[in-house]
């Protein structure tokens, strides 16, 4: 049969290292392909990298069909859960996957929410039913992705504010989580220029970020820094609301299509 590969399902997790790929397809040469590849019609959902390989080597492999998407969401939400559940994915990786969870449930929710007063936070699980009026917590995201509800704090501001190449050590390790959100929040062409300088650099840019929030916080606040402080609030909301209003908006679109 045909198999499509669409590059957004391909983007969607991060890819292989180097070392990932080059031991998964000793495997595949030694041991034949032993998982079936998952497909919703004909397009491929789980086994990319498989399926890469196979095609590549010739190598024979077997295909199922999951009989219970109904959306590209669905599809999302599946291929979050299981990478959530592999022990190889980093904290950054979980925390990334379970925040996208959080973003897909929260976004089906908004009609909900929008007739709800007083909503409840509920557990973030595949379970829990999509017009509950509930919104997942930070505390929730903590739990589904295994980690402290600081570090998804942490992970959010670098998401919003640290550069490419800053998100790049975190994947690959350079920099911790934590020295990397303090980091997040010096201008562009400094986190740059750390990250070229290396771990080391790294290290040394988050500890003078920490030494200045230090001093900052046993100095009284003037009016321009209070105002300062207060702008850069109202823009980090503005940009969550424009956010927010673009993941409705795809959402709306997509149901549109869905019932063309």
């Amino acid at each position: 049969m045909n198999i499509t590969v669409n590059p957004e399902l391909l983007a969607y997790i991060d890819p292989l290292t180097q070392e990932e790929n080059q031991a998964l397809e000793r495997s595949l040469l030694a041991e034949g392909c032993r998982d079936a590849l998952v497909l919703w019609g004909q397009t491929l959902v789980d086994g990319h990298n498989r399926y890469r390989i196979c095609s590549q080597h010739g190598i024979a492999f077997e295909t199922i069909q999951n009989q219970h998407f109904t959306s590209i969401d669905d599809v999302h939400l599946w291929m979050i859960e299981q990478h959530l559940g592999r022990r190889s994915v980093s904290d950054f990786q979980r925390g990334v996957l379970a925040l996208r969870k959080k973003a897909i449930l929260n976004t089906r929710l908004k009609p909900v929410l929008s007739e709800s007063e007083s909503p409840e936070p509920v557990e973030l699980t595949s379970q829990s039913p999509a017009t509950s009026p509930a919104k997942a917590s930070r505390e929730e995201v903590a739990k589904e992705a295994r980690i402290s509800s600081n570090t998804v704090s942490q992970i959010e501001k670098i998401q919003k504010t640290a550069t490419p190449e800053l998100v790049a050590a975190v994947k690959a390790g350079t920099i911790s989580i934590n020295a990397a959100a303090s980091v997040a929040s010096l201008p562009v062409e400094a986190q740059v220029t750390a990250v070229a300088g290396g771990k080391k650099e790294l290290q040394q840019a988050a500890r003078n970020v920490r030494q200045a929030k230090a001093v900052e916080r046993t100095q009284p606040e003037s009016n321009e820094g209070l105002i300062a402080r207060l702008r850069q609030s109202i823009s980090v909301l503005t940009a969550e609301n424009a956010e927010l209003k673009a993941e409705l908006k795809k959402q709306q679109q997509l149901d549109a299509n869905a019932n063309d």
